[in-house]
């Protein structure tokens, strides 16, 4: 399923675990009383269907490759059309979740409800594999987004399967994701890791680390091989770079008006992979991601980025470098 089958990208996400995301919002969230919610907001979500729509956003082109069933996979494919987001759909006999995000309008609180993913066949999830391994090798595109969890039946090392491709068929390779598939991915061929504070200290084998240390373990992934770029998402604080080349760069953000949190990684990723597509250096990379994952902040719900917030933060930024 693909509105445009025959265009050639030289971006494609994968989302193994997408999701139909609803978000409304309510007076006040009380127990045991029926809660007259607005009308719901609905949207396609996903790690990397959320980077493949805020390229989009960001004037870009991408492809998102994605597993979809039943009526909430049907809708959500609708609704990437309806965006002009490009898109390969495998089909799954087991239906796509969905998640619920409720606002209170009395405090302003976000609640957010993730439902697990579907069981997932092995003829189901390895489609994408094949695909990549298969695709002709004028085709194939310069990055590849391994974005988000993984459903059940789809065993922790898919993302490392996905990295030994890229390493035999000469694609880059961007990694956002957490737990044992991101430790099993590391180091197989990744070019760019994206692990906030936690999951790098899961990256050196510790609990947790201190602000102290996060350079110094930084380095030490690079020189095990992990991944040839760092980016560790600091939250609010930015992010921090580090290359084997060019050491360590932080990148801190002004201070917005913050709406929402929702797909501000997602965003951010986005960011860096259409600045690495169009040949900018790592620091303006970089820059640019966090401009774009800033800009999501500024939008209520799930609504990811927006292009003209994403130039005035950059712009921001290059004049404080």
């Amino acid at each position: 399923m693909s509105p445009n089958k025959n265009t050639m990208h030289n971006i494609i996400t994968i989302t193994l675990n997408p999701a139909l995301d609803k978000s409304t919002h309510v007076r006040q969230v009380q127990p045991d009383k029926k809660l007259r919610c607005e009308t719901p907001v609905y949207e396609p979500g996903g790690g990397g269907i959320n980077v493949s729509r805020a390229v989009h956003k960001l004037g870009g082109r991408s492809c998102a490759w994605l597993l979809a069933g039943g009526p909430a996979g049907k809708v959500l494919c609708d609704l990437l059309k309806e965006e002009g987001v490009d898109f390969w759909a495998v089909q799954t006999k087991n239906w796509t979740r969905e998640n619920l995000m409720v606002k209170e309008d009395s405090t302003g609180n976000q609640y957010r409800f993730g439902m697990p993913g579907p069981e997932t066949s092995e003829d189901e999830w390895r489609q994408c594999l094949d695909k990549l391994e298969q695709m002709p090798a004028a085709e194939l595109p310069k990055y590849v987004v391994a974005s988000g969890s993984l459903p059940p039946g789809v065993p922790d090392d898919f993302y490392l399967q996905l990295a030994l491709i890229a390493r035999r068929r000469g694609f880059r390779l961007v990694v956002d994701t957490s737990g044992e598939a991101m430790l099993k991915a590391a180091g197989a061929g990744v070019y760019l890791l994206k692990p906030n504070l936690g999951e790098l200290a899961a990256l050196a084998g510790k609990e947790e680390i201190s602000a102290m240390e996060q350079e110094k373990i930084a380095r030490e992934v690079l020189e095990k091989g992990k991944c040839q770029v760092l980016v560790v998402s600091l939250g609010p604080r930015g992010a921090m770079m580090a290359t084997k080349e060019g050491g360590i760069t932080y990148v801190v953000p002004p201070t917005v008006p913050q709406k929402s949190a929702v797909g501000a990684g997602d965003s951010m990723v986005a960011g860096m992979v259409l600045s690495l597509i169009k040949g900018c250096s790592m620091d303006d990379v970089v820059r640019y991601g966090v401009a774009a994952g800033t800009a999501a902040t500024m939008t209520s719900g799930s609504e990811l980025c927006r292009k003209d917030d994403t130039e005035n933060i950059f712009q921001w930024l290059q004049a404080r470098k």
